[in-house]
């Protein structure tokens, strides 16, 4: 995968004058000593370093490993993706920057705002810092936390377990926002809310905490602490999502469009398509996101390609067959929807405080706010083709068809922690006749996923991958290393 930005660890330098330049860095000709750094230099590198990962390889990663994307036409290492196979090697780049630009810019800023008594920068800091390592739980189970971040101190942190990691999550949200007694207080430059006060971050962490919470209930007592967050009711009532991407240009235009359908860098690859899982079950629900997520084919309709196959070598289904995921080079890079709070609250409401008006209430807000964001009309028919049963299967599906869109990633994750959408027991050679060249998405249930094409062994028929492997670079490099899991080992609030 193409390398979007170049952020120096702990450090960057950024041109202070509007939104787009601070996307071009993919060059730091002075770049500063640490003691000459500021707040308003690291913060936003920290976020960009997030938004590139997050919005880019773990888009994609993510859109395979949920099924909502199937393999097209370009690189060789995207069929494997498909076919739920991933190398140490392939996320070795977003695992570095998540950690030293993301977190060690994250946690420069913490230090300096301590030092300065800038508790608005200090909540900010802290909730992206926070963010980047539920991710890396969320994605490899176990990572460096509590010996992380000391440089030459140590150079070989241990790996904390993901539930310890959660819990420090969850202090450092609350020690952050206790410091915060004002939403005016100022916060340092940054990209997600320039200009504003310390509000948004309190009801951006706020959400974060829901989240962590929700995630980690199956497997620790926390029910008490949601109650609190949830009476208090300082949520986002927006998405919070990065749009400072406003520019049709290399370093300056949404990740994952300059992945997949820029120019930018030589490259005219195409890797992802709409996967037939995900068409199967909004062709069923009659569900006009789907016109909103993807692009119609040369024949201006809608068809999905299954996992694990290069699709190029068929006879029938070549190029022009395929939709594509419809992403602009303006595109905001979602952190967490109101579409997912909303989620959240329906299933708060069905399993904490047992209030099932509330918790259809909120599942109907949650398809309504996705329809939003898609800037599309219809939410009514889906909801009414779907209606609120205060089921896994019914809110873990509904989740996945409008994150399917947006946030791949976090699909992927709350497949795995709620269940659903699951395996029908069908395989790719059910739906698609490699003889005849005959694709008939009928054979699956709406909401059924499927064991891909030569699916990788190590995973087997009908299972998720639930963890990447260590990176490489901490494989080679740390002696504190763990041996690898295999990649159905689930994270802790997936068991």
């Amino acid at each position: 995968m193409k390398k979007i930005y170049t952020i120096i660890a702990t450090v960057a330098v950024l041109f202070l004058t509007s939104c787009k330049d601070y996307l071009d860095i993919n060059h730091s000709p002075n770049a500063p000593e640490e003691s000459q750094a500021t707040m308003d230099m690291a913060l936003p590198a920290a976020e960009m370093a997030l938004a590139d990962r997050y919005g880019d390889v773990l888009r994609i990663l993510g859109g395979y490993f949920s099924e909502q994307y199937a393999h097209f036409f370009g690189t060789s290492n995207y069929v494997t993706y498909s076919q739920f196979k991933v190398a140490t090697t392939s996320t070795n780049g977003a695992y570095s920057d998540l950690n030293r630009a993301a977190i060690g810019n994250a946690t420069f800023v913490r230090n300096k705002a301590v030092e300065q008594e800038i508790w608005g920068s200090y909540l900010a800091a802290t909730v992206i810092r926070v963010f980047s390592y539920q991710v890396l739980v969320d994605a490899y189970g176990e990572t460096p936390y509590t010996e992380a971040q000391l440089g030459l101190e140590n150079l070989n942190p241990k790996f904390d377990d993901g539930k310890d990691i959660y819990a420090g999550l969850i202090a450092e949200l609350d020690e952050a926002l206790a410091k915060v007694t004002s939403e005016s207080m100022p916060v340092a430059t940054n990209m997600l809310y320039p200009g504003e006060g310390a509000g948004p971050w309190i009801r951006f962490a706020n959400a974060l905490k829901l989240k962590l919470l929700m995630r980690e209930r199956a497997v620790v007592n926390v029910d008490a602490q949601l109650k609190a967050l949830v009476a208090e009711d300082k949520f986002p009532t927006a998405d919070v999502a990065y749009t400072c991407f406003v520019e049709n240009a290399s370093g300056k235009a949404n990740p994952f469009y300059q992945e997949e359908f820029a120019s930018y860098f030589g490259s005219t690859q195409k890797n992802v398509a709409l996967n037939v899982a995900l068409y199967r079950a909004m062709e069923a629900f009659g569900d006009p996101r789907l016109s909103a997520f993807f692009s119609a084919n040369s024949n201006k309709q809608y068809w999905g390609s299954i996992s694990g196959y290069n699709m190029s070598v068929s006879n029938k289904y070549k190029e022009a067959m395929f939709c594509r995921p419809k992403v602009n080079y303006d595109d905001p890079v979602y952190l967490i929807s109101l579409s997912e709070i909303y989620f959240l609250l329906s299933e708060y409401y069905s399993k904490v405080d047992k209030d099932a008006a509330k918790a259809k209430a909120y599942y109907e807000a949650a398809i309504e706010a996705s329809f939003e964001s898609a800037d599309i009309s219809g939410a009514s028919d889906v909801i009414e083709a779907c209606p609120f049963d205060g089921t896994d299967k019914t809110l873990g599906i509904q989740k996945w068809i409008a994150l399917s869109g947006i946030n791949n990633f976090e699909a992927w994750c709350e497949m795995r922690r709620l269940g659903y959408p699951t395996f029908g027991g069908k395989k790719a050679e059910d739906v698609y006749s490699f003889g005849s060249d005959n694709m008939d998405p009928s054979v699956l249930e709406p909401g059924d996923l499927y064991t891909p094409y030569q699916v990788n062994s190590e995973v087997g028929a009908n299972k998720l991958v639930q963890r990447f492997p260590y990176a490489n670079s901490s494989v080679l490099y740390n002696s504190n290393c763990p041996a690898e899991k295999p990649l159905t080992d689930k994270v802790f609030w997936a068991k």
